[in-house]
C-alpha cells in the first residue's frame, strides 16, 4: 500500500472514481466471519476497493452466483521438485486457484549456492504466481555428502532483509537446535534479530523436546505423523501445515486432530510435488477438496488455505477478501469440489477452465545452467570388487522413500567384480560427485528396482544432488552418466550402449523452463518405456525413487559419494559381509 493507491481506492468507495472493475452477484466466502456472503466486489490497481453500495466500474462481469474465493496460498513447497522453473511453475499452478506460494529452495541452493539465491529471486520477479521464499538452513544437509557449498550465517545475512524472503527455511537439525550447536545457532540468531520466521522440520519430537524446539523460536512444522502431533504442537502455539505431495500424503491422517480451538493455526501445504501430480490432482485445491470430502466445513479449510497461511508469515495484504486487499481470488461453481473457473491476479484473470492466460517470462539461468563439474570419471570407476560373496544390499521399499539393510549371495568373476544375474533382482547403484571436482564415485547393490537390461541416471539425488545412476552393467551406467553431463542433468536412460531417451533440466540439473504439459508428456513417454523396454517394477517410480536412494537421512541403507551409509548408526558400513 502507498499514498497515491490509498486515494484511488477512497475516491472509488466515495463515489468520485470508477472502479477499475466489477465482479457482480458473487458469494463471497469472508473467512473473517466464516459465512457466505452475497455481495458486489470492486476493483481498483489490483487491490478491492469494497463492496455493493454506490460505486461504478468501467467494467463489470456477472458471475451468475457463483462463489468468490480468496486466492490460495501454499505455506510450505520446493518447487524444485516440479522440474519446472519458477516461471513455469507460476503457470501450472495458477489454474488451480494458488496465488502464493511460501518456497524453500532447499534443492538448487545444495547445489548453486548464493547464486540460486540470486536466480530464484530474479525468477520470482518475473512470475504472476506470488513466490516468497525462506532461506535454507540446512545446506549441506549432512556431512555424509558433499554438497556444491555450504551456506552458513553470513550468507543468510546478504538476503534476510529482501522482502521477498520471510525467514530461515525448514530447521531439519534438531539435534544441533537441542544441543545449541554454535553453526545452527548463529543461523538462528540471524532471523531473531531481523525478526524473521523460523520454519521447522521435527517428525517424532515430543514432549521437553518439543519445547526446546519451539522455544528457540521455531514456530511451523509441517512433518507431523499423527492427529496427536498436531494437537501438541497447536497448544504451544506452533502452525502444522497439512501436507498433500506427490510421495508425502498426510491431510486425512492428520485431519482427526484438527478441532474448534485449533483450526486458525492449521494450514495446507504440497511440500513436494511432482508434475504429473499437479497436471492430475491440482495443487493446494486437491488438499483443500479432500478435507472437505472428508467432513471439514468448507469455509473452515478455505480459512485454512488462506488467513491462516497469511498471518503466519505476514502477509497482511492477502488471505482474504475485504477493503484494501490484493484482489487475488478465483471463481467457483461449488464449495463441496472447489475447481476454480476463473482466477485473478491483481484484478486480472490470469487463468480459465483450467488454463493458464497470462504466463510469465523465464529470466537466464546465470550461475545456475549445467553445474556438471565431475572430474576423473570413466566406467572403469564403477567396477565393484568384492571381497565375499556374501554383501550388504539396499532394499527398496516400494511406495516410499525408506529403504531396508538387505543382505544377498552374489556372483563375482575370477577377479572379484560383481556380475549381474539376470535371475536375481540385484543391479549396481552408483553416486557420483558433481560439485566441486573432487572425483569421487560410490558403488553398491540395490535389489527391487525389477530392470533387466540397462541404466537409469538422474543428476535429481536429494538433498546434495549428485549424479545417481542404476544398471544392470557398468557401459550402460557410464553413457548414462556421460549424457547427463553433456546435457546438463536432468534424467536418461540407457541399453545396450544407446540412449533410450532423456529429459533435459538445464536449471541446475533440477529444473526447465519448459511449460508442465510438455515436461509431464515426457516424463510420461519415459514412465512407459522404463516399463516396456527396461522393466522396471510397476510397484514403484523408477525415477522418483532413484532420486531418493542417496538420501542419508532417511533409513536404513543409502548412497552417498562416500560409500555406503546406515542410517540406523549414522555411520558408513562395508558392502562386505563375513
Amino acid at each position: 500500500m502507498n499514498k497515491e493507491l490509498a486515494k484511488k481506492l477512497i475516491d472509488v468507495d466515495m463515489g468520485r472514481q470508477e472502479a477499475d472493475l466489477a465482479i457482480m452477484n458473487v458469494k463471497l466466502v469472508n473467512v473473517f466471519s466464516s459465512e457466505i456472503e452475497e455481495t458486489d466486489i470492486y476493483i481498483a490497481d489490483g487491490y478491492v476497493a469494497g463492496f455493493r453500495g454506490n460505486k461504478k466500474a468501467k467494467k463489470e462481469i456477472d458471475a451468475k452466483g457463483m462463489y468468490l474465493v480468496p486466492g490460495f496460498i501454499d505455506g510450505h513447497c520446493h518447487i524444485e521438485s516440479s522440474h519446472l522453473s519458477p516461471t513455469a511453475f507460476s503457470d501450472s499452478v495458477l489454474p488451480f486457484g494458488t496465488t502464493t506460494v511460501i518456497a524453500d529452495p532447499h534443492e538448487i541452493c545444495n547445489v548453486c549456492g548464493e547464486a540460486a539465491m540470486k536466480y530464484m529471486i530474479s525468477s520470482a520477479g518475473n512470475a504472476i504466481l506470488s513466490i516468497y521464499y525462506m532461506y535454507p538452513s540446512c545446506v549441506p544437509a549432512t556431512p555424509f555428502e558433499h554438497a556444491g557449498c555450504v551456506l552458513d550465517a553470513s550468507e543468510i545475512e546478504k538476503f534476510i532483509d529482501e522482502d521477498i524472503v520471510k525467514g530461515i527455511g525448514e530447521m531439519m537439525n534438531y539435534p544441533g537446535v537441542a544441543n545449541h550447536d554454535e553453526f545452527v545457532m548463529d543461523k538462528l540468531e540471524v532471523a531473531y534479530r531481523h525478526k524473521k520466521k523460523i520454519d521447522g522440520h521435527a517428525p517424532d519430537v515430543k514432549g521437553d523436546g518439543l519445547d526446546a524446539y519451539i522455544a528457540a523460536g521455531i514456530s511451523t512444522d509441517h512433518e507431523c505423523a499423527t492427529p496427536e502431533d498436531l494437537v501438541e504442537r497447536t497448544k504451544r502455539g506452533m502452525y502444522v501445515l497439512l501436507r498433500q505431495g506427490t510421495a508425502c500424503k498426510n491431510v486425512l491422517g492428520l485431519l482427526p486432530g484438527v478441532n474448534d480451538g485449533n483450526y486458525r493455526r492449521v494450514m495446507f501445504c504440497t511440500d513436494d510435488r511432482q508434475p504429473q501430480t499437479i497436471r492430475n490432482d491440482g495443487h493446494i485445491n486437491h488438499g483443500v477438496n479432500l478435507a472437505i470430502g472428508a467432513g471439514l466445513d468448507p469455509v473452515r479449510a478455505i480459512t485454512m488455505a488462506t488467513l491462516n497461511a497469511a498471518e503466519c508469515f505476514g502477509l497482511d495484504d492477502r488471505g482474504a477478501i475485504a477493503p484494501g486487499r490484493r484482489a487475488d481470488f478465483f471463481l467457483a461453481d461449488s464449495l463441496e469440489k472447489i475447481e476454480p473457473d476463473k482466477v485473478f491476479v491483481l484484478g486480472k484473470l490470469v487463468a480459465e477452465k483450467g488454463s493458464i492466460i497470462l504466463r510469465s517470462r523465464p529470466v537466464r539461468p546465470e550461475g545456475v545452467a549445467g553445474r556438471m563439474n565431475v572430474k576423473n570419471f570413466s566406467e572403469e570407476r564403477l567396477a565393484l570388487k568384492l571381497e565375499s560373496d556374501h554383501v550388504r544390499v539396499i532394499d527398496i521399499v516400494p511406495g516410499g522413500v525408506v529403504t531396508k539393510a538387505g543382505d544377498a549371495y552374489v556372483g563375482r568373476d575370477k577377479d572379484g567384480f560383481w556380475v549381474h544375474d539376470p535371475k536375481e533382482d540385484i543391479l549396481k547403484l552408483a553416486v557420483v560427485e558433481r560439485h566441486n571436482g573432487l572425483g569421487n564415485v560410490a558403488v553398491a547393490l540395490i535389489r527391487g528396482y525389477g530392470m533387466r537390461d540397462g541404466a537409469v541416471a538422474t543428476s535429481i539425488a536429494h538433498d546434495s544432488h549428485n549424479i545417481i545412476a542404476i544398471g544392470s552393467n557398468d557401459h550402460d551406467m557410464a553413457v548414462a552418466i556421460e549424457e547427463l553431463i553433456s546435457l546438463g542433468g536432468g534424467i536418461t536412460m540407457v541399453q545396450n550402449g544407446k540412449v533410450i531417451d532423456s529429459h533435459r533440466l538445464e536449471v541446475a540439473g533440477l529444473m526447465t523452463d519448459d511449460n508442465v504439459d510438455d515436461v509431464c508428456r515426457k516424463l510420461d513417454d519415459m514412465h512407459e518405456k522404463a516399463a516396456k523396454i527396461l522393466k522396471v517394477s510397476p510397484e514403484i517410480d523408477p525415477f522418483m525413487t532413484l532420486c531418493f536412494m542417496a538420501l542419508p537421512v532417511i533409513p536404513e541403507y543409502k548412497l552417498t559419494d562416500i560409500g555406503l551409509f546406515d542410517v540406523r548408526i549414522f555411520d558408513f558400513v562395508d558392502i562386505n559381509l563375513a
